[in-house]
């Protein structure tokens, strides 16, 4: 039937398509109402919908006999990591309301990632946080963003006592009107109690916990996550608000909720508020719900059914609960100084249906609601990617500097400098369980009651998937796990936040496919999961999308805690190997997306790659040789190549260091490339031999590169001294981001 009419500036507002509409009517039978408009435009909203990712998403990993839920089927993957206990964790973006109000977008992000975990009945037990923004020199508005941000995530995460313990901050022009603020949270779950966002039988009831419902976050999900921000309004009224205060009692309140007999579900109330948490715990319950939106405590004047469906005020869960454990579940949060109200019951059926009061104001089949349409989509390799990838990263030559003043130009430079001004601002030692801190490759913890530990890292290069979209993603998944490797932890899930520009548009659809097929290659060879996610699209402004940054998030496992390396050198004398190479200096073609050239050249062009199979034997060498007591300090080898991953070893160790082979005439390769499979590593002199002896074992080329000691770090016959290296990348990032 034709679908009748509703205006262009309705479906513009919840983000659908005249298409989709139609369909929505075609499913029905008819035309939707207007509360049911609403809860079609947030539940096939990309953000809840995953429409154009769906598909592709399906092909990820997500087996392993440490699995015990399936990516998808919860808000968070949990692995099993031995002694009764059990891993939440997940990655999730909050793009688009940082970009509108920094501080209050990113402290919210925080939250929401927080709730998915709790909501698995885990206590969530670290933070970590992957940002992009644009160059900051000299451009205030970007300063703006990157203090905000980092203002949220501080304010959020050390009021609610949780650890933020690593990620990572990166700038790029391609970031400049879309900055990226992607969260990652990780809980510990004991005895096994996992909790399912279901209910269990009809006649459980809908339990509404926390704060009580604003107009904050209206059309969140389907305005500011599924446009460009061309294509949206002033959008303030869609970016939430922030108490964590209250989210710190609510966690208490529901991890002792779950106890209680008879409470057989949570949900957290996260993108499109009721909307989504309610129908999608119906749908997984298979059943049908009724909601009553009048009992829902609000605290604004005349609100109608949509905008309390709508809601996306924060600090909200959703309890299924058995209508004989209601008073005790009320007496619990009262306990907590929170509020505790029966906004509806499930029941056998397909529909949901929303009442004010005695008023019915829609009824809806679930199926429809929760079956967004897929968009499928085989685009080309566009021509202008063909020929950056043609084009020689080599061709500028050196530049008109020596190698040591270049070395201190690319300590400096924000992309490399130390990230303390920004961790500093956050708590990493509450709940005590911090072993490595915030600063180094991967950050670890140790798990209380045993002598067991685990490790935890964020990475992507974006520059890198921009230029191969699939190499750049398996690059990521491998550094994360490289990241793990360094400090001695096996990994055993990733976690990825997939942040893309519109992909409504052929080169991004390109991106897409080959970044998911790179994530997939990658995850199938080193043998880990992909538990969990997000997707972030249509991160665009002015028309130009932003880099293809599918974020990996990374945990590792550790049966003995003790036995975990640092990035430091530690004793002069010790020798400085390179695993993964048979000789000293990187090649040319190994520039292609360097941050040298970045930041010499102002270029992004070549060819990137990576061997797998080698990446796999290289971090299996290091771990071995970590658990052996044979490593001293190890570092990945990454953004700015060889000549900074020795020097960040030298200069968070307080000493010098050495590499003896002379500079070869291209050194700005030599030093400054960023060939894949690296990893820089101290040990004693008189245990070279063992750790050559396990690396024949494994395949893996290796070579003495250097000593550590003295007072300056030398490349041939290239030196700085300690201090002025120090200073450069311990106040660098300050130096670049403030006015």
């Amino acid at each position: 039937m034709p679908a009748p009419t509703v205006s262009q500036a309705t479906l513009d507002e919840i983000a659908l398509s005249r298409a989709e509409y139609e369909a929505i009517v075609d499913r029905l039978g008819r035309a939707p109402g207007g509360l049911e408009l609403g809860l079609f435009g947030a539940l096939w909203s990309e953000h809840c919908g995953y429409k154009h990712t769906k598909p592709l998403l399906r092909r990820l990993p997500g087996e392993s006999n440490r699995l015990l839920v399936a990516p998808g089927a919860e808000n968070a993957g949990v692995i099993d990591i031995g002694d009764g206990l059990a891993i939440a964790m997940k990655i999730e973006s909050h793009n688009h309301p940082s970009a509108v109000e920094p501080l209050q977008g990113a402290a919210t992000g925080v939250g929401g990632i927080v709730r998915d975990i709790f909501a698995m009945g885990a206590r969530p037990i670290a933070l970590l946080d992957s940002l992009r923004f644009g160059k900051p020199q000299g451009d205030s508005h970007i300063q703006h963003l990157l203090h905000g941000v980092v203002g949220g995530i501080s304010w959020y995460g050390n009021c609610i006592g949780i650890p933020n313990i690593g990620g990572e901050t990166w700038f790029d022009d391609s970031y400049a009107g879309n900055p990226l603020v992607n969260a990652m949270c990780v809980g510990l779950i004991e005895n096994a109690r996992i909790v399912s966002a279901t209910a269990k039988k009809p006649g459980d009831l809908l339990v509404l916990v926390g704060a009580d419902t604003g107009r904050d976050g209206i059309h969140g999900a389907s305005g500011l996550a599924s446009r460009t921000f061309e294509e949206q309004a002033e959008m303030r009224s869609a970016v939430q608000v922030g108490n964590p205060f209250l989210e710190k009692v609510l966690i208490e309140a529901c991890l002792e909720a779950i106890d209680i007999p008879g409470v057989n579900g949570m949900q957290d109330c996260g993108a499109a508020g009721l909307t989504s948490a309610a129908i999608e715990m119906a749908e997984r319950s298979g059943m049908a719900l009724q909601v009553d939106v009048s009992k829902v405590p609000r605290r604004e004047e005349g609100m109608t059914p949509y905008e309390v469906m709508l809601s996306e005020s924060q600090e909200r869960m959703l309890l299924a609960v058995e209508k004989r454990a209601v008073d005790a579940v009320s007496e619990l949060f009262e306990k907590w100084d929170l509020d505790a109200t029966v906004i509806g019951e499930f029941h056998s059926g397909t529909d949901v249906v929303v009442f004010d009061g005695e008023e019915k104001v829609s009824s809806t089949p679930i199926e429809p609601l929760t079956s967004a349409p897929e968009y499928p989509f085989d685009a080309p390799k566009p021509g202008w990617l063909a020929e950056l990838q043609s084009t020689d990263p080599g061709r500028f030559g050196t530049p008109d500097v020596s190698p040591s003043d270049a070395l201190l130009k690319m300590l400096a430079s924000p992309n490399i400098a130390s990230k303390r001004p920004v961790f500093r601002q956050y708590d990493h030692h509450v709940q005590t369980n911090t072993v490595v801190e915030p600063g180094g490759d991967a950050a670890v913890l140790r798990l209380k009651g045993t002598v067991r530990g685990i490790a935890v890292s964020t990475d992507c290069n974006g520059r890198l998937c921009y230029l191969d979209p699939r190499a750049g993603a398996q690059a990521a998944v491998a550094e994360a796990c490289r990241n793990l490797a360094c400090v001695g932890a096996e990994p055993v899930a990733l976690t990825d936040g997939l942040n893309f520009g519109d992909p409504e548009t052929e080169s991004v659809q390109y991106q897409l496919t080959e970044s998911i097929e790179g994530m997939r290659e990658a995850a199938l060879k080193f043998g880990v999961p992909v538990v969990s996610g997000n997707a972030s699209l249509y991160n665009e402004s002015a028309g130009t999308a932003i880099y293809p940054t599918p974020i990996i998030g990374a945990l590792g496992l550790f049966e003995d805690v003790t036995k975990h390396a640092t990035i430091s050198f530690k004793d002069a004398g010790d020798a400085i190997l390179l695993l993964g190479r048979s000789e000293t200096w990187d090649g040319v073609g190994n520039l292609a997306g360097s941050e040298f050239n970045a930041v010499f050249n102002d270029d992004a062009s070549g060819q990137p790659g990576i061997d797998l199979a080698l990446e796999v034997r290289v971090q299996e060498l290091c771990r071995r040789a970590i658990r052996a007591g044979l490593v001293k300090s190890a570092h990945d080898c990454s953004e700015g190549g060889l000549a900074v991953a020795v020097a960040e070893s030298a200069i968070t160790g307080g000493i010098g260091a050495t590499v003896e082979s002379p500079l070869p005439e291209r050194w700005n390769a030599a030093l400054f490339g960023e060939g894949q499979s690296r990893i820089v590593i101290s040990v004693e002199a008189a245990n070279a031999e063992q750790l050559r002896s396990i690396a024949a074992e494994l395949d893996v080329p290796v070579v003495q590169i250097g000593t550590v000691g003295g007072t300056n770090i030398t490349f041939g016959d290239s030196t700085v001294s300690h201090e002025a290296a120090a200073d450069a990348w311990e106040n660098g990032f300050e130096r670049a981001t403030s006015a």
